[in-house]
């Protein structure tokens, strides 16, 4: 038996900007459908907003997310806080996003185009269990771990 697990984001109103970005950052199609689309009066406010959303890439990345009916607004404002403070990550957040690559390079390239707009928790750099590790709060309010999956010895 194989599964996937995929992390699904809600979103206050801006699900289809948070998903167009991270098809900027990480490539692959885009897949939505509105309110709309599903039987809701077109003129309903909320009518264009999505009920179903995903970003999907070749490489592997994927992300589903939604609006949460009735709530509008941005949602940054209202996911919660995520800081670092002497070394320890404080937050009232129940999920990180992680993303691992295989080399620095490829995590860069995902960092750059990821941290646009974002506050920078821990700026990508070498860590005591990674070539790369770093944690940002990205403009819709999601915080990310990007990391270069480190080489493990042979058995």
């Amino acid at each position: 038996m194989t599964i996937k697990t995929t992390a699904h984001l809600n979103f206050r109103g801006d699900a289809r900007a948070a998903l167009e970005f991270y098809r900027s950052v990480f490539g692959g199609q885009v897949t939505i459908a509105t309110y709309g689309d599903v039987g809701m009066p077109s003129e309903a406010p909320g009518a264009d907003n999505l009920v179903f959303g995903q970003v999907e890439s070749a490489d592997g990345f994927r992300v589903m997310a939604y609006d949460i009916p009735g709530l509008s607004g941005g949602s940054a404002a209202a996911a919660g806080s995520t800081r670092r403070e002497n070394g320890t990550t404080i937050t009232d957040s129940p999920f990180f996003v992680s993303v691992r690559g295989e080399s620095l390079e490829e995590v860069e390239g995902y960092w750059s185009a990821l941290s646009v707009g974002a506050s920078i928790l821990e700026p990508l750099t070498a860590s005591a269990w990674s070539p790369g590790f770093g944690m940002l709060t990205d403009s819709f309010g999601v915080t990310w771990i990007l990391d270069v999956a480190a080489d493990r010895p042979a058995d």
